[in-house]
């Protein structure tokens, strides 16, 4: 929230040593933190207030001007190609030495020059040139020297003449604090936390222009999600803008001044937090006559266009505003097109009213909006406050002049409000928070906060509805009493936070991959449904079957991914296109498989991703996953050649299996898939289910002896079929040979000679050992016999001569 010191002053009245830290962190300590600050008046230096005394032509140049323009101390010179001068007037004049903040010349240093012969020192000023629009002087032009109407004195500096010497303070409000977010909220919390008194105002109207009852009526069909609605009118308006200082606050809230009516309604919003609407009479009686208000749900088939000029289908269930025939402004979000104040309006209604803030927050969800009254009705704030608002609407207008009130306020309130009272229980509360606060203090402390203490019941006030209990009593006496004055230490008990085994085992994956040279890489878990596209999914491919987010921020994040590669596609590419010469990443994102029960949450699962490419191939790939499982005591994986997966290389991918269950897939990217992604070079992604490898850790390791037996060693050559994986031989030589074998190790595959057409030699040196007796070549001999038997009948192998 945009908060203007200016204004805030009219509240509270801070020391003027109070700096901007002491400010920030004082506030900080309250729980409301300045996130930033921003000054008006920042980059401009030496401009003052001029008048323009003499205007010439230029000797040689048709198009400009000498003009004399006294600035206070001394009359300067000056030269201008402006159309617009007029002598006798005041304008902003920038000085030899000094800078304005826009236009051509913003942030550079204007000094002197000569305009063929004739000098020329300093400028004088546009609207642009002191970053201000013709919204903040609508008598002024964009183009053209700007002449001051507003009262000023000659020499003056120009921030303080036209207001750029305020400084906003960008507050940052929690959800929970509705009513900060109003510049009397904000005021409230700045008197407490510095223990200065709040100047509160009390609306007078005089009012007298007729009855507000024979204007109009208001009826409320649906008081769950309207529990209040107060409205005035006032008639006789004059359409026009605003004065300055009302200029000046609506912008410090970061909103553009329009006209008088619609600047007060923004004014009281920014000021009480109430967001408020003004209704032209003729919308709300069409027809003539007495006019009707009707606070109902929109029903079905409803189209409307609000101020936006965009035409919705309204969802049922939305509350609307309407008068007897049709809706004229939807709810607690934006006004009908036709419903806002035009230039020969004479007769407002003032829409003060309170919105359930639920019902408001689905409205707006469903519909694509979101404005700063929704973004107030939407955290909940206080009925309370919609009859003080909606006088302050009206005392604002008398004081301006532009408009009569008329007498009486229609108010339907179904709040049934009690103000709520909480016992103080010092003892409590000083136990809860490990503080030692006497009861004077505290009472002191929620006296500070508008709480009112009568014995041992405190009475909350009504803006502060977050208030329910004594822990929420023990916040605010201790954020005043000061959260650096509570003692640190450990809460007394047994339990004590730590991460769970799974979540230990997922940091160790994570450690491991960084300690191989893999550095992580983040991503966002919704994407958009091209990306399937990109990595050669079919149609039919159980992977488009997404979760579609029902609010996205654009069509490029509208689902929940069900897989990490096209993610981890865009990182690979991403690096390669900023040249750098490999890359090493690893990702820990979860993907979302729907549910064949669509009322239920989708099955979330973490994945580990792994991509590379720069002298790297499949079996660097393949490596890693078999060294992640080693380093992490996980089932030594076991690999099955994968060759109908259209986003890999159809002869360098292979599904991998973990405890006989699939674990995930290694392979090189398609070259059509890398093409896609604009990547020039090979490269190679591993994508590994974190539960799987979770549940197949084995236990720990314990100790064994060196071995007292030695170990024999064998060479074996197998002739077979091209096609056959090597895996399928080492499977049946561990199966066989069993505990006795320590070490199977493919060292040598050869391909032609004399081995046939589609055959292949592999040749495996082989380490057994009998860890009990010595290990004998008979029964090397018949194991390995054995063996060879089996892999003749089942895969056609042969010893190689």
């Amino acid at each position: 929230m945009k908060l203007s010191k200016k204004w805030l002053n009219e509240y509270v009245d801070l020391p003027g040593e109070v700096s901007l830290r002491q400010f920030a962190d004082t506030m900080a300590m309250a729980g409301f933190c300045v996130g930033g600050v921003d000054e008006p008046g920042e980059g401009i230096e030496k401009v003052v207030v001029g008048k323009l005394l003499k205007i010439e032509g230029h000797p040689t140049k048709p198009k400009y001007y000498v003009c004399q323009v006294d600035v206070g101390d001394r009359i300067l010179q000056q030269v201008t190609a402006a159309p617009n001068l007029k002598e006798g007037a005041l304008c902003p004049v920038c000085l030899p030495g000094g800078k304005v903040k826009g236009g051509h010349e913003g942030g550079m240093v204007i000094g002197s020059a000569e305009f063929d012969g004739v000098k020329s020192e300093g400028m004088m000023c546009s609207l642009p040139e002191l970053g201000l629009t013709v919204s903040d002087f609508p008598y002024g032009i964009e183009n053209g020297i700007f002449f001051i109407e507003e009262p000023c004195e000659v020499g003056q500096d120009i921030k303080g003449a036209l207001g750029l010497d305020d400084m906003i303070y960008d507050m940052e409000i929690t959800a929970n604090r509705p009513d900060a977010q109003s510049v009397i909220g904000i005021s409230r919390e700045v008197a407490a936390a510095f223990d200065k008194p709040f100047r509160g105002h009390t609306p007078a109207v005089k009012a007298g222009a007729g009855q507000i009852e024979a204007l109009v009526d208001v009826k409320v069909e649906a008081p769950v999600l309207c529990p209040r609605y107060t409205a005035r009118a006032i008639t006789n308006v004059k359409i026009g803008p605003s004065p300055k200082w009302l200029r000046e606050r609506v912008k410090a809230g970061g909103m553009r001044p329009i006209n008088n009516i619609v600047d007060i309604t923004n004014y009281i919003m920014m000021e009480y937090g109430q967001p408020m609407h003004a209704f032209d009479i003729r919308e709300i009686a069409p027809a003539g006559g007495r006019g009707h208000i009707v606070v109902r749900q929109a029903g079905e088939g409803v189209n409307f266009t609000a101020l936006d000029r965009q035409e919705r289908a309204i969802p049922p269930e939305t509350l609307m505003i309407c008068n007897a025939h049709e809706p004229i402004g939807i709810a607690g979000i934006m006004g009908g097109l036709q419903s806002g104040i035009k230039p020969d309006t004479r007769t407002v209604v003032f829409e003060s009213a309170n919105f359930h803030y639920a019902g408001l927050r689905r409205s707006g969800r469903k519909l694509g909006l979101h404005t700063d009254a929704l973004a107030r009705y939407e955290k909940g704030i206080s009925a309370q406050m919609t009859a003080e608002a909606v006088d302050r609407a009206c005392e604002l207008c008398e004081l301006l002049g532009c408009a009569d009130v008329l007498d009486g306020t229609i108010d339907v309130d179904s709040t049934g409000y009690t103000e709520r009272v909480i016992k103080l229980e010092p003892e409590k509360i000083n136990k809860l928070c490990g503080t030692d606060i006497s009861r004077e203090e505290m009472v002191k402390y929620l006296s500070r906060l508008g709480f009112s203490v009568e014995g041992d019941d405190v009475h909350v006030p009504a803006h502060r509805a977050d208030c329910e209990g004594m822990a929420d009593l023990s916040e605010e006496i201790v954020r005043l009493y000061g959260l650096n004055n509570v003692p640190s230490r450990l809460h007394e008990g047994a339990a004590q936070g730590k991460y769970s085994q799974s979540q230990l085992f997922e940091r160790a994956v994570m450690r491991t991959l960084a300690g191989f040279g893999f550095f992580e890489a983040v991503t966002y878990t919704f994407i958009s449904p091209k990306y399937y596209d990109k990595i050669r999914r079919p149609e039919n491919c159980p992977l488009r079957n997404s979760v579609v987010i029902l609010n996205p921020l654009g069509e490029d994040t509208s689902i929940l991914r069900t897989t990490t590669l096209p993610s981890m596609c865009e990182v690979l590419a991403k690096n390669y296109n900023n040249r750098n010469m490999k890359a090493r990443l690893f990702e820990m994102g979860k993907v979302f498989l729907p549910n064949a029960d669509s009322e239920k949450l989708p099955d979330e699962r973490i994945v580990v991703t792994v991509g590379m490419y720069g002298e790297c191939g499949f079996y660097d790939a393949k490596g890693a996953a078999e060294s992640l499982c080693k380093a992490l005591r996980v089932a030594a994986p076991t690999f099955e050649a994968l060759r109908d997966d259209p986003s890999y290389h159809s002869g360098r991918c292979a599904k991998i299996y973990v405890g006989g269950k699939p674990a995930g897939i290694v392979g090189e990217l398609h070259p059509a898939v890398l093409e896609n992604y604009g990547i020039g070079e090979a490269a190679c992604v591993v994508t590994l289910d974190l539960a799987t490898l979770y549940e197949n850790r084995l236990p720990d390791p314990l100790y064994t002896p060196l071995p007292k037996y030695p170990a024999v060693t064998r060479d074996i050559a197998l002739v077979c079929d091209d096609a056959l994986e090597v895996a399928r031989i080492e499977e049946v030589l561990k199966e066989v040979c069993g505990g006795l074998l320590e070490q199977c190790k493919l060292f040598d595959v050869f391909r032609g000679g004399n081995l046939g057409k589609d055959k292949k030699s592999v040749a495996f040196s082989l380490v057994l050992r009998d860890r009990a007796a010595t290990l004998t070549d008979e029964t090397v001999g018949r194991l390995l016999g054995e063996a060879l038997d089996i892999l003749e009948r089942k895969y056609g192998c042969t010893l190689r001569a």
